[in-house]
């Protein structure tokens, strides 16, 4: 069983409209505030919900919360990415976004576009703001074994094999410029030589170590030139060093995957390896994990990562903000996705509206009956071009639709640099002078032409497959969950909260129909619908036609989900429509000042702070 654990935080106070996400309003009265904690059952690897409706209404925007409905549970169960070599591992981050998700999404989806249009209860309900702050959203990892993922030990494991300390401060600034562009192929030079300034043998031991453990794929050697004496650098194993850790380099008695604790904020899984990876000058694809999670949030989620020292791990903590690693372990296996129980959350809700007995009544909905497992906003994008609409173009085999879509301007707020690099592309459909409009191309967009202008216009199949794997199979996946959200939107309207005759459950792995005579013996919690494939059997009644429909209206045939591309053949899978959460409990809690934190974060207890103390009149809800 899959599970996931939240917290939720609501709170009442006067009519303020916040743009900035992060920044405190001046509270003109005591603002009452919601907790929530719950476990949540299996439903997919992440619940990563952009926000919870409880109540009648018609759903609203992304960012205002009405709770109630079911929540969207987003999960991207991607596997393991095969990365084309890239231009460049700069070590500059990329900006952070300044528009609010709100801003991004004026143009984008609403959730009835997507197929989320039911709710699980017809009380009243209450409304909130989600993610007002993004740390009011904080998701903590559920390994198999049921223990939860938490950052409490910065410690590097004691092993002798480790280099000292010293190999971070032996180089100097240009030596370390100079041996990244040799190991990125950045320049003509075959090797670079560092002069030994107070040669010894422990200097020079320290000069080699530094060399081969922060910069994979250069190899050392010792040479006397005229009286001195030098380390030359230079490439062991040509290009494809750098994606493949030296073998000899690793203790033989020691597991070749360091696992670790990841405390991230406001960066989205994928995002947070590509900045690990440029730090560590390694290829993304040696890094694995169980699940994605949220962008907007603080999040806690194990890592692994091939042939990495702990100790150079640690040492990022030094240099990245908004991150921290620790809870280091030698491991002999990587980690997968999908291997997970689920997540714990902390949620806050801001803002609320409605009476304590609303909430009480719309957040006991939530514990007893659950919600909608609907696959959440950001499955789906957040501009005007949704990606379920890629994936279409993709499993359609239309293949200049799908680069039109991902390259051509589009409504709503972007960054400059994009909206530039698309403005370029609608005027020359030159990838290359497009390209020249991005300063950071690890995009999508910038991944597409860079492919274009490698493969040419008519390779579009190839130019496309420089994208990394698991953001391709994103795109294919994004539309069986729009599927999946319509569908399950109709069953509940034909069909109700109950399990019928002809509905899905799942015996271990293998669905079974309910047949009339063992009606009784389930729960709509049993009930399972599956995402389009080619390995998966539909319900017996009418959904089964109203899925045949929907694909054929998209010139797409449900007998014949496999593409000539293996990659995008989809096999299928099911989920359960509705989820109940394990645990729940919560609090409606007053606070004065709208910049103080509600809760502690791993961080926060590392450092020792005290927990939040709330202004009188905070109520212990249940």
């Amino acid at each position: 069983m899959e599970m996931t654990e939240m917290t939720g935080v609501s709170l009442k106070r006067g009519a303020l409209v916040i743009e900035d996400n992060d920044n405190g309003v001046p509270a003109e009265e005591t603002k009452k505030q919601k907790f929530s904690e719950c476990n949540l059952t299996k439903g997919q690897d992440g619940l990563q919900n952009d926000f919870l409706s409880i109540g009648e209404d018609v759903p609203g925007p992304p960012d205002t919360v009405s709770a109630g409905k079911g929540g969207e549970n987003s999960e991207a169960q991607l596997e393991d990415e095969e990365e084309e070599e890239e231009d460049g591992l700069s070590e500059e981050c990329e900006e952070e976004e300044s528009e609010s998700f709100a801003d991004m999404m004026k143009h984008g989806l609403t959730e009835a576009d997507v197929g989320i249009t039911k709710f699980v209860s017809s009380h009243q309900g209450f409304s909130g703001i989600l993610k007002e702050r993004y740390s009011d959203f904080v998701v903590h990892e559920i390994g198999k074994d049921g223990r939860i993922s938490h950052l409490n030990d910065l410690s590097i494991p004691v092993d002798e094999e480790d280099p000292s300390e010293d190999i971070f401060t032996v180089l100097t600034a240009e030596e370390k410029q100079r041996l990244e562009e040799l190991q990125l192929f950045k320049n003509k030079e075959t090797s670079v030589a560092i002069e030994v300034i107070e040669d010894t043998k422990e200097k020079r031991t320290v000069i080699h170590q530094a060399i081969k453990s922060l910069f994979p794929g250069l190899e050392t050697k010792t040479e006397d030139r005229e009286g001195k004496k030098y380390i030359v650098a230079y490439h062991a194993a040509g290009k494809k060093a750098l994606a493949n850790p030296r073998k000899h380099s690793w203790p033989k008695s020691r597991g070749s995957y360091c696992h670790f604790v990841l405390y991230k904020e406001n960066k989205d899984t994928m995002d947070a390896i590509n900045v690990l990876s440029r730090y560590l000058r390694v290829k993304p694809n040696i890094f694995s994990y169980m699940g994605t999670k949220d962008k907007r949030a603080i999040t806690v989620q194990e890592i692994a990562v091939l042939k990495i020292t702990a100790q150079r791990l640690a040492h990022l903590n030094k240099c990245l903000m908004n991150f921290k690693l620790g809870n280091f372990s030698y491991q002999k296996k990587p980690l997968k996705l999908g291997e997970l129980q689920g997540n714990h959350f902390t949620v806050v809700l801001r803002n609320i509206t409605g009476t304590d007995e609303q909430v009480q009544q719309a957040m006991n909905s939530l514990k007893e009956i659950g919600f909608i497992n609907y696959y959440g906003m950001q499955r789906f994008g957040t501009t005007a071009v949704p990606t379920y609409q890629v994936g279409r173009a993709i499993l359609q085999n239309s293949w200049t639709e799908v680069m039109d879509l991902i390259l051509k301007p589009r409504s709503g707020a972007e960054k400059g640099y994009l909206v530039k690099c698309r403005e370029e592309w609608a005027k020359t459909k030159d990838p290359t002078a497009a390209l020249r409009k991005l300063p950071v191309k690890r995009c999508v967009e910038g991944q597409l032409l860079r492919g274009l202008s490698k493969y040419g216009m008519k390779n579009i199949v190839s130019a496309f497959g420089i994208i990394p794997r698991n953001n391709r199979l994103m795109y294919i996946h994004s539309y069986q969950s729009y599927v999946w959200n319509n569908m399950v939107s109709k069953r509940i309207e034909d069909y109700g909260l109950k399990p019928v005759p002809g509905d899905l459950v799942l015996k271990g792995a293998t669905p079974t129909y309910i047949e009339e005579d063992d009606v009784n013996n389930y729960s709509i919690h049993d009930v399972v619908m599956p995402l389009p494939g080619f390995d998966v059997v539909y319900p017996k009644h009418k959904i089964r036609e109203a899925y045949r429909e929907m694909l054929t209206a998209d010139n797409l045939d449900i007998d014949n989900m496999r593409h000539k591309i293996r990659d995008y053949s989809l096999s299928g899978a099911y989920r359960k429509i509705i989820i109940r959460p394990q645990n729940v409990s919560w609090d409606v809690v007053a606070y004065d000042d709208p910049k103080i934190p509600l809760f502690n974060t791993d961080v926060d207890n590392l450092e020792g702070k005290p927990p939040p103390v709330f202004a009188s009149g905070s109520v212990h809800m249940n």
